[in-house]
């Protein structure tokens, strides 16, 4: 594989981890707190609408967007998606949001599954299906944005979808093994990883499609290629590190910011 490719992989590789460790979360403590049967049925429903979803979604952007305006809408939406992850990332670096930790969401997964009343009817606990099923459909749902995005756009849908198979069987045998919430992934860092690496394709490929604009209706061509991908990562990673400097607060008011689990 060329750059492009390792560089496509590698991001829908630790975005698909960053979603499924808080996908495994709501999960784990469905199973453990109330009923494992109905909590598993949630993820098969859920993972066959996510099946459905990615099928429809696929098929839509595909045939109905020239190569152009496909770069074009994708690109725009990645950038979009990875400024808010950036934007997300920089507030917890500078101390302005609390750091993501598992091991609370699950303790307040854990409380919220013991306080709700029965609901049972043909034979499942309702709310243990619906908590999962919500939760995998919608950590999959940016899963699957990501690898339809990046696949399409890069002209490679088998390395997307074999990396987001990857990162969501990793998180599984490693959730399987330790029985409980993956508090020790870097979740944060991995995070901030991401949000580099979307917002540098989405920069690269938005540009590109600008070429829909043009007489030709072709796309644009980067100086250097697939390589200005690393330099824009990198120009993106300098800004955010400057943001994070410029909002840093003193080490004695960060130590007292208050825990919120808010978010992604």
């Amino acid at each position: 594989m060329d750059a492009a490719a390792w560089g496509l992989g590698a991001a829908v590789l630790l975005a698909s981890i960053v979603e499924m460790v808080e996908a495994l979360t709501i999960v784990m403590a469905m199973g453990m707190t109330r009923n494992w049967r109905s909590t598993l049925m949630g993820v098969a429903a859920a993972l066959v609408a996510l099946t459905a979803f990615t099928a429809a979604a696929g098929y839509a952007i595909a045939t109905w967007l020239p190569k152009a305006a496909l770069q074009l809408a994708i690109g725009g939406l990645l950038l979009i998606f990875g400024l808010q992850w950036l934007r997300k990332a920089i507030l917890r670096s500078s101390g302005r949001k609390a750091m993501h930790d598992e091991d609370q969401i699950f303790a307040e997964e854990v409380a919220a599954a013991k306080n709700a009343g029965e609901v049972r009817a043909a034979g499942l606990d309702w709310f243990s299906f619906m908590i999962s099923f919500k939760g995998v459909f919608l950590e999959g749902v940016e899963v699957v944005f990501i690898v339809i995005t990046f696949g399409l756009s890069a002209g490679n849908m088998p390395v997307a979808i074999t990396a987001a198979v990857i990162g969501v069987l990793l998180v599984l045998v490693v959730g399987i093994a330790v029985r409980g919430p993956l508090s020790k992934v870097p979740e944060n860092t991995l995070k901030y990883g991401v949000g580099l690496l979307l917002a540098g394709f989405g920069t690269f490929w938005s540009v590109e499609g600008l070429g829909i604009f043009t007489k030709s209706h072709e796309s644009l061509e980067w100086p250097g290629s697939d390589l200005a991908i690393l330099v824009l990562v990198a120009v993106w990673f300098g800004l955010s590190r400057l943001l994070v400097r410029a909002l840093s607060r003193p080490s004695a008011a960060r130590s007292e910011a208050v825990p919120t689990t808010s978010g992604s």
